[in-house]
């Protein structure tokens, strides 16, 4: 059972006696797969408890991708103890509270932890992995016409109840693919919203970073200006992008940012619609709409809107 081989890690890593009394707290929140357990030992600092299973090919990559990012100066949760035998890890708890909590907050209380995440996001523009690290697959075309059968499969078929022939024929997804695939020069998150950005002691630290890899970074920062979660106002993404540029110094080229925008709101559906019908989970599907107002308008007077209204 994954809670007892992490009470024997923590139990190895503190040098406990078995009668040491430790109390294990499931944390329900995310969808990777792993478990994940908040554990107390009486006396000692909450550590993080990381089982996973190798079911999902980047759960592989958690810890050596946090200790590469943490050697890169980003904000991470420290490994503390790992077993890649057992498939476990022991990490730094940073708490509960994320990005999300600070919804609907005045500007001035947000700021400083998006200029944080901003940070983080622009270390990794100019973070290059040695040429033996191993990475997940890169965003090409393929990983992108990937997420579009996601989104087709389980937004449009199975919660909408909709034919997906249509889509999956499409020309204009096919070239937003192509255009998005034909470079990746840069390391990506590729799950950069605010559920993976904890809050503590002024700053925000990244977690979830497993699936890094290399691609466009406008997805990530599409992926906070567009977060469903946070269901941003256009006065909101103003303010956030001239933060961007105040932080990197760097104006992005809108048409892409609204290509990878699109993208990962496609994305974003097709994960809701899989883990509220597949996983029963209904809080998913209660994101679905955020999502959808979202997509509508950045595909308005765009191409894609004559692809996409029929689903929306």
């Amino acid at each position: 059972m994954p809670a007892d081989t992490l009470l024997t890690a923590v139990r190895a890593h503190l040098n406990l006696e078995p009668t040491h009394k430790v109390l294990m707290e499931p944390i329900q929140k995310g969808a990777s797969g792993r478990t994940i357990i908040r554990i107390k030992p009486e006396g000692y600092m909450n550590l993080i408890g990381v089982h996973y299973t190798l079911d999902r090919s980047d759960n592989a990559n958690y810890l050596p991708v946090g200790q590469f990012l943490e050697s890169a100066g980003l904000n991470v949760p420290e490994v503390l103890y790992d077993n890649i035998g057992r498939h476990v890890a022991l990490v730094e708890d940073l708490g509960d509270i994320d990005l999300t909590s600070l919804k609907g907050k005045p500007w001035e209380v947000r700021e400083p932890y998006y200029r944080c995440a901003f940070e983080q996001l622009d270390k990794l523009l100019y973070t290059r992995p040695p040429k033996d690290f191993a990475l997940q697959p890169k965003f090409d075309a393929a990983m992108y016409q990937w997420e579009q059968e996601y989104f087709i499969e389980h937004f449009v078929e199975t919660h909408l109840e909709k034919d997906g022939t249509a889509l999956r024929e499409d020309p204009i997804l096919a070239g937003l693919s192509k255009r998005l695939g034909a470079t990746s020069p840069h390391m990506v998150h590729r799950d950069f919203q605010s559920q993976n950005l904890l809050l503590k002691d002024g700053k925000c630290y990244v977690i979830d970073f497993q699936g890094l890899r290399m691609g466009r970074q406008e997805y990530d920062l599409a992926s906070l200006l567009y977060d469903p979660y946070m269901a941003h106002t256009a006065e909101d993404r103003e303010k956030m992008l001239e933060l961007w540029e105040e932080v990197t110094e760097d104006t992005p080229i809108e048409p892409i940012l609204k290509d990878c925008a699109v993208q990962r709101l496609m994305q974003a559906l097709g994960a809701f619609a899989n883990l509220g019908h597949n996983q029963n989970n209904e809080w998913y599907l209660e994101q679905i709409p955020a999502a959808v107002a979202g997509l509508k308008k950045v595909i308005h007077d765009t191409p894609l809107e004559d692809s996409l209204k029929e689903y929306l």
